[in-house]
């Protein structure tokens, strides 16, 4: 791995490690993120986004059988679903646990994204934490495809801005996001 990104990745940790809230590139776009298990920081989120907190955000986890930790049920399709689909796939499940409160949608769902991006990957491995991951913009704006288009706003009240990636374009989409059930079927909720 690039010293660089080693040396980033340790950076941004002992962010995350004290409860502070990011903002960086992801597999997609560029995000704000968060420790998942920190209600504190959770909280922080939303409000730099002026997000309702009805509105559930996405966790990141770096390995598959990561996933196990936090929802109830897996359906056998999912290694399958994440090995074809072309673009980041996150996948709503139907019942999240051992995530907080204000993390779980209404219906008590969690949505959750395996990353293989340079940055991300190692940093949740380190952490050994789950990230939150949305679009560093005010609820309602676009989404930003590179850092030059998040606004002050949002710059302005993180801990930490990442200093890798910053002239990347990355994907220049959100991830496709689908809703798993239980019994294996599943719908396209965003493409």
């Amino acid at each position: 791995m690039d010293r660089s990104i080693i040396e980033e990745v340790e950076k941004t940790y002992k962010i995350l490690h004290s409860g502070g809230v990011i903002l960086y590139p992801t597999d997609t776009v560029w995000g704000l993120g968060c420790d998942a298990l920190n209600a504190r920081a959770i909280d922080r989120v939303y409000k730099i986004k002026k997000r309702k907190a009805e509105k559930s955000m996405i966790i990141l986890l770096d390995d598959l059988e990561r996933v196990s930790d936090y929802v109830t049920f897996i359906p056998e399709i999912l290694p399958d679903l994440i090995e074809n689909f072309d673009r980041p796939l996150t996948v709503i499940y139907d019942k999240g646990k051992n995530l907080p409160k204000n993390l779980l949608a209404d219906d008590g769902s969690i949505a959750i994204r395996i990353v293989k991006d340079e940055f991300c990957r190692p940093l949740i491995k380190r952490l050994g934490r789950p990230l939150i991951s949305t679009s560093a913009n005010v609820s309602g704006e676009p989404a930003p495809l590179i850092f030059s288009h998040i606004s002050s706003k949002i710059r302005d009240q993180v801990d930490y801005t990442v200093e890798l990636f910053r002239d990347r374009l990355g994907l220049s989409k959100t991830s496709t996001i689908i809703r798993l059930h239980n019994d294996g079927n599943y719908e396209v909720v965003r493409e």
